[in-house]
């Protein structure tokens, strides 16, 4: 009888420590997720987004999402980006590389790079250095955010970053 409560008391404390629960709890393989606002980027106004990577690692591959919206003198800019990223690092510093497409509504008199009250779909790319935190708090990216169309491409557009990761 001793021997059968020992090994009882043996497994599920085994179970209680095994490798999902650590994973849980290791920050080292946490999915990392980010809030931050974005100054140009593939946002390419001052935008708000959501950064998430797509399984239970700091780095690897992940999305973002965001909205923007800029005014000035009647001219209106509203930007939606999506895309794709890849982050290369070990413990908070991280190259990010990416892929996405960026909706942009116009409004207003100007054509800086638009027709007027018109909507595109642009293309970005993202070359991006990343510090998050492996424990949550302060995030921030600066680098290149190339964009292109059927009509331009603009090699050195580039943004910066502050945020929380979580």
């Amino acid at each position: 009888m001793k021997k059968s409560i020992l090994l009882l008391t043996i497994l599920f404390s085994t179970i209680g420590h095994s490798s999902i629960f650590a994973q849980e709890n290791d920050p080292a393989i946490k999915r990392a997720q980010n809030i931050f606002i974005e100054l140009g980027g593939q946002g390419l106004t001052f935008t708000a987004n959501y950064d998430s990577r797509f399984t239970n690692k700091r780095d690897g591959l992940g999305g973002r999402a965001g909205i923007g919206y800029y005014a000035q003198d009647g001219d209106k800019i509203t930007t939606v980006p999506l895309s794709l990223n890849y982050l290369m690092g070990k413990g908070n510093k991280f190259f990010e590389m990416g892929l996405g497409a960026t909706y942009i509504s116009t409004s207003g008199d100007s054509e800086v790079l638009f027709n007027k009250n018109e909507s595109n779909v642009i293309g970005t790319l993202s070359f991006f250095y990343r510090v998050q935190p492996a424990d949550g708090g302060f995030a921030f990216r600066a680098g290149l955010s190339p964009v292109f169309s059927k009509d331009f491409f603009l090699p050195y557009y580039g943004g910066l970053s502050l945020g929380y990761t979580f």
